[in-house]
């Protein structure tokens, strides 16, 4: 009965003018940042995460939210009309979408992508629903010996699930643990790392830092790459795939729905991995394997719905937990902090309207979603037209009010324009901005559970081997440092018998 109430509620809240407004507003930037190439769902949230300072905390979070699976809708359309990923989960439907294209069947490609991205967030979201709750009650029993545990197996798992080198990944979790220490010590109220700047008292500015990390660094990136971004002529007919395309994909829907809620609660899994994992399955499990990257429906159908559900799974972590599985739920948590919401095991219970608000505008959007992506695809592929000199300049002069209107602050702008800078040059040595970003977001809550666990233990290290949940989180932890490290020197080793 408390379950029923619970949905009730939320969709009393969300279904306010006011937050049916805001999550309009952010699934329609969401689709719009997925059909441009360019700047992914992270870049979009930190240029809007400003703008969010104002508005009431539930309005803002469903706007956050509703840019994020937006964002996994509009990646389908470029994939398959024009042949460029709008952002990084839709690598893999251009496989398969694009061919589908090019053989007349633009419209089945991106009908099937549409219907499946919405069968798959509504599970997901119905997935969030059954397993947020109990999860968050079971929350309740951590002391801070297993969330320092749990921390550090969440920074471990997304290092070793990293797209590229594992050891990269390490030095940028170490680098923002390091910046998440700038500013006062929490017991002691000593300057640390401050360099004598009295703005850095409060520490490094989350927004002005992911704002450069993931707006500034974006659009330098890109002002090197020259992109043919010429759409395949096909009229788009029959947007309502017919019943052997459903016969074809309904089992690719249901597989890429299970895949990607599971893999999106992970840390480090996230959309990306689980679009892959997806396409991969179907590929192994298909009568004919040999159609796949020539134009077969289900290798648009399995990864368009992991992504989708991915996106909802990641909300798990973070709404029960506290801890955000990937840069895009990182943006989210700082939302919640600008408003004085600490998400964890007591968000159910002391803001109820928020959490239920929030899975219920999932319903919302996901509806909104489907009514914009079919009849609207027109309207997306001339948004394709603007030129990227058009484009990018529109992003910075965003960037730039954005972060001076939060403090008005012309060192915060300095701030985000040096780590826009570092971000360009990391990117050009493979350096993945996500460790760092989840690193800083995690670093000040590891520091005060660890001290609070060396206070309840007097100084005793032993305290994170005596209690069950936190040995089996620090087993699993040295498990997949011990196998990454293996894999790495045995690569180096192949490596140089090569070279001699």
């Amino acid at each position: 009965m408390d379950f029923l109430q619970n949905i009730i509620l939320g969709f009393q809240v969300s279904l306010q003018p006011i937050n049916l407004l805001y999550c309009f507003i952010g699934v329609f930037i969401g689709t719009l940042v997925g059909v441009l190439p360019g700047i992914g769902p992270a870049g979009a949230m930190a240029i809007l995460l400003p703008a969010t300072f104002h508005a009431p905390p539930l309005s803002s979070i469903i706007m956050l939210a509703g840019i994020y699976y937006g964002a996994m809708y509009g990646g389908s359309t470029t994939s398959i009309l024009v042949n460029i990923p709008g952002e990084p989960a839709s690598v893999v439907t251009c496989l398969d979408g694009y061919q589908m294209a090019r053989q007349g069947r633009a419209g089945p490609a991106l009908g099937i992508s549409a219907f499946g991205s919405f069968i798959a967030g509504t599970i997901g979201v119905l997935g969030l629903m059954a397993v947020a709750g109990p999860l968050a009650h079971l929350a309740l029993r951590f002391g801070p010996p297993e969330y320092v545990s749990l921390m550090v197996l969440g920074l471990i798992i997304l290092t070793y699930l990293t797209q590229k080198s594992f050891i990269k990944a390490l030095v940028m979790a170490a680098l923002g643990l390091i910046l998440s220490s700038v500013g006062l010590d929490l017991i002691s109220g000593q300057a640390r790392f401050t360099l004598n700047i009295d703005h850095l008292l409060d520490g490094v500015g989350m927004v002005p830092m992911i704002m450069g990390l993931f707006g500034i660094a974006e659009v330098l990136e890109n002002l090197e790459v020259t992109v043919d971004r010429s759409i395949f002529k096909a009229h788009l007919k029959g947007l309502f795939p017919n019943l052997k395309d459903w016969a074809a994909s309904i089992w690719a829907i249901i597989r890429g729905t299970v895949i990607g809620f599971f893999l999106g609660v992970l840390p480090g899994g996230g959309a990306i991995l689980a679009s892959f994992v997806s396409y991969a399955v179907e590929k192994r499990v298909s009568k004919h394997p040999e159609k796949f990257g020539k134009g077969a429906i289900e290798g648009v159908a399995g990864p368009e719905s992991a992504n989708n559900a991915a996106s909802s799974g990641a909300f798990i972590p973070l709404m029960s937990l506290g801890i955000p599985s990937n840069v895009v739920m990182a943006m989210l948590f700082a939302g919640l902090l600008l408003h004085g919401i600490r998400p964890g095991p007591l968000l159910i219970k002391d803001y109820p309207d928020i959490f239920w608000g929030v899975i219920a505008s999932m319903y919302v959007g996901n509806v909104m979603l489907l009514a914009l992506n079919l009849p609207l695809i027109g309207l997306w592929v001339q948004f394709l037209k603007i030129p990227f000199r058009f484009l990018f300049p529109m992003i910075i002069i965003f960037c730039l009010i954005g972060v001076y209107s939060l403090n008005n602050s012309v060192f915060d702008i300095g701030v985000m324009v040096l780590f826009g800078v570092v971000g360009y040059i990391m990117r050009k040595f493979d350096y993945e901005p996500a460790p760092l970003v989840l690193a800083y977001v995690l670093g000040p809550m590891l520091e005060q559970a660890l001290r609070q666990s060396l206070i309840i233990s007097d100084g005793s290290f032993a305290i994170f081997f005596l209690r069950p949940i936190s040995v089996v989180c620090l087993a699993v932890a040295a498990f997949l440092l011990i196998t990454s490290f293996t894999t790495y020197s045995r690569k180096m080793r192949r490596e140089a018998l090569q070279e001699e």
